[in-house]
């Protein structure tokens, strides 16, 4: 580690959070510069947009959005017509805050007059979504998938997908979002962050059972009950390389500008977290894209109120010592010189 700068060329700098170094002129480097930026809520979700005007059958993966305030009225306006033309339609909506992670500030609505929505619309920018009322259970339980996707180049565009992920669950068995329930995060949301704090969370050492399992353990699940998993994985496959074709034109903006094409530079790898959510009939859909997602490989256990220790996570290890692992093997500089 270098916390004060390095005085000699390294073949891979690791940077913490983003790209943030004009100095390199050799190299590889962990991050895209621009990426923070491009996978925010409001920028994903009006660059996979744009793709949805193009291409909605190739596009159908990303829940209907709206970006807030700018939209708020076109929002009020679509959702009435809806209804207007279906009056037994009865819509849930996630607030989602464009700079929150890890479930921070993240709320559900019935109606676009919701009055939290209302209230806080133009001092905290927001996408608001369709929320997917019939995601498929695990135990009668609620979960999201995060998958680690290897973004190895942008020309040519090479994507390397993780073999394994994780399948992160919530602590509360599901019921479809009523105005009595909709407050329930711990039945509604999957975030890991969230879910940390509930009563009910089970820390395993297994990698099939607890609220942080495999994805492989999942599919196994699946698997025996007679889902189709080859198709579930080739979806996953098309989502995400849609997901970054979507990204790339402003990456590629992001790149040149801090990497002029022509000089010395770096080249950059990034490993983006995508979290993705299973519906009851198995068709994937993007929750968000994070270009930061977490390493680590122990937990945090509550040994009373207020009072941590780091636990070793069995599940954690298992997935991310592979994809560091491998990202390593894939950009290693020696394979060139062989």
């Amino acid at each position: 580690q270098f916390p004060f700068g390095r005085r000699l060329p390294c073949d891979i700098y690791w940077h913490g959070v983003s790209f943030h170094d004009n100095d390199i002129f050799s190299g590889q480097v962990n991050k895209f510069p621009g990426m923070t930026e491009m996978v925010r809520k409001i920028t994903l979700s009006r660059a996979v947009r744009t793709m949805q005007d193009l291409f909605p059958l190739e596009y159908n993966f990303y829940p209907r959005s709206w970006i807030l305030p700018e939209e708020f009225p076109l929002f009020v306006a679509e959702v009435r017509m809806m209804k207007d033309s279906d009056p037994s339609w009865k819509p849930t909506f996630i607030v989602k805050p464009d700079g929150g992670c890890q479930g921070d500030g993240i709320y559900l609505i019935k109606d676009p007059s919701d009055i939290r929505l209302t209230g806080s619309i133009q001092s905290r920018p927001a996408v608001v979504q369709e929320y997917i009322c019939k995601p498929l259970l695990v135990d009668k339980l609620k979960f999201d998938i995060r998958l680690y996707v290897l973004l190895k180049s942008l020309e040519p565009l090479e994507i390397y997908i993780a073999k394994d992920g994780l399948s992160r669950f919530c602590t509360e068995p599901y019921q479809e979002p009523t105005l009595k329930n909709l407050h329930q995060v711990f039945m509604h949301l999957t975030n890991y962050s969230l879910n940390i704090h509930s009563g009910n969370f089970i820390h395993s050492d297994n990698v099939n059972t607890g609220s942080k399992r495999t994805f492989s353990s999942v599919l196994c699940r699946l698997s025996s009950r007679g889902a189709d998993v080859k198709k579930l994985w080739s979806d996953i496959i098309s989502l995400v390389i849609k997901t970054i074709i979507a990204l790339t034109p402003e990456l590629k903006v992001y790149y040149q500008s801090d990497i002029p094409a022509g000089k010395p530079g770096p080249t950059c790898f990034q490993i983006l977290g995508f979290d993705i959510l299973l519906m009851k009939n198995l068709k994937p859909m993007l929750l968000e894209v994070n270009a930061n997602p977490s390493m680590r490989i122990e937990h945090e256990q509550e040994l009373s109120p207020g009072v941590f220790e780091n636990v070793p996570s069995p599940v954690d290890e298992e997935v991310k010592v592979a994809v560091i692992r491998d990202t390593l093997r894939l950009v290693d500089p020696q394979k060139k010189k062989r």
